[in-house]
């Protein structure tokens, strides 16, 4: 009864169907959905099973990217990576699509740390065994920029508060969160300078090379690490610190101590502004200039901060860039001529009505000199006409 009933309904009711190839391949993206797939057809849908036992496929890999092995088990690993991932892909497309109504219900500040939480070094998971695992989850013809973009996508667009270079994600691989925020802080690939060995060098405090003669100048470029001398003027990136600065930056120097001890860039950087900034005289100077922009408070509690971020990190080399304005800066302060003008700057034109007075005073006592010098030679005339006689 069953058999004639199935055969009764296909032949009388059939209206769903599989199409010829030549029409499919006409234009198949036409055909494949691209969010939501019902029906056997297109059953892409992975179940649970299925995804549990792709999880244990990876299991291995994540845990090889570990620096020490951790006391979980395969099933408890198992479950960690399945719950962690899966809370990632609904976080990330949720704050893709700005669509806050489901299951993920964070107020600001709580979305604020989370988002930190994801940059820290301790706090990751292999980003390859992420994308691996969101190909599973979604079709292939599900991921596309306009609909449903790549894992990677998903990636730059949750941190993009971090992205002042707007990188393009194609053509970038990372290692996982942390790897990615450094990625944002960068030059290009093709700019970035060579490493110098047993290069690192001294440069005198904001307010003592101040004092040299040097100004300082907030750079127009989007990049942080971007510093550039040229005559008198130091350009300096703009630096916003806030509460999560410290924590951001101690994450990517760790992060280079471990993996990128030949492209320490981040600590170069680190160790640049350490160089700058010894008090709050330093800190208020590079405020006033519009190169830092200090949400934390005090201005001491800034110069402490980056007083101890070098403290037990190693640096054997440094940038070649960063080495060449190092010297630049230390030979300009060094400088007799220099520090003669700027001393003149200071005493005598620190200010606009300084300016108009020393200005006024220099011509008081040149007309003075002028006046002088006449009635010197005046007289001279006088005792020769005198002398003749």
């Amino acid at each position: 009864m069953l058999q004639q009933a199935e055969t009764a309904m296909t032949s009388e009711c059939c209206c769903i169907y599989r199409l010829l190839n030549d029409i499919r391949r006409l234009n198949e993206d036409s055909f494949i959905p691209k969010m939501i797939s019902i029906g056997p057809f297109h059953h892409g849908a992975i179940s649970l099973d299925r995804l549990i036992n792709f999880v244990e496929e990876i299991e291995h890999s994540v845990r090889l990217h570990y620096s020490e092995p951790f006391q979980l088990s395969n099933q408890e690993l198992v479950k960690v990576i399945l719950l962690d991932s899966c809370f990632l892909f609904e976080l990330f497309l949720r704050s893709y699509y700005s669509e806050w109504d489901g299951v993920i219900m964070l107020k600001p500040w709580q979305a604020t740390t989370v988002r930190i939480d994801l940059l820290l070094l301790e706090n990751q998971l292999p980003f390859a065994d992420l994308e691996r695992l969101c190909s599973r989850i979604f079709l292939p013809s599900m991921t596309n920029i306009h609909r449903n973009p790549s894992f990677l996508r998903l990636a730059f667009d949750y941190f993009a508060y971090y992205d002042n270079m707007q990188l393009d994600p194609q053509g970038v691989t990372i290692s996982h969160f942390t790897d990615l925020i450094r990625t944002f802080h960068l030059p290009p690939l093709c700019t970035q300078p060579k490493r110098l060995r047993n290069s690192v060098t001294y440069i005198q405090s904001a307010a003592e090379l101040a004092e040299a003669g040097v100004t300082f100048r907030k750079s127009t470029s989007p990049c942080l690490l971007d510093f550039n001398f040229s005559g008198r003027t130091l350009e300096t990136p703009e630096l916003k610190v806030d509460d999560w600065t410290e924590t951001l930056l101690r994450n990517l120097v760790a992060f280079e101590q471990c993996h990128y001890p030949s492209y320490s860039y981040i600590t170069d950087y680190v160790a640049i502004m350490d160089f700058l900034i010894n008090t709050s005289s330093d800190v208020d100077l590079l405020i006033r200039e519009g190169v830092i922009i200090n949400w934390l408070g005090e201005s001491n509690s800034l110069a402490n901060l980056f007083n101890s971020l070098r403290k037990n990190v190693t640096h054997v080399d440094f940038n070649s860039h960063y080495s060449i304005v190092c010297k630049d800066l230390n030979a300009f302060s060094k400088n007799p001529w220099n520090n003669i003008k700027a001393t003149l700057r200071h005493d005598y034109c620190n200010t606009r009505w300084q300016t108009v007075a020393s200005i006024a005073g220099t011509l008081l006592l040149l007309l003075s000199l002028i006046q002088a010098v006449s009635s010197i030679l005046k007289v001279v005339q006088q005792f020769k006409q005198s002398s003749s006689h």
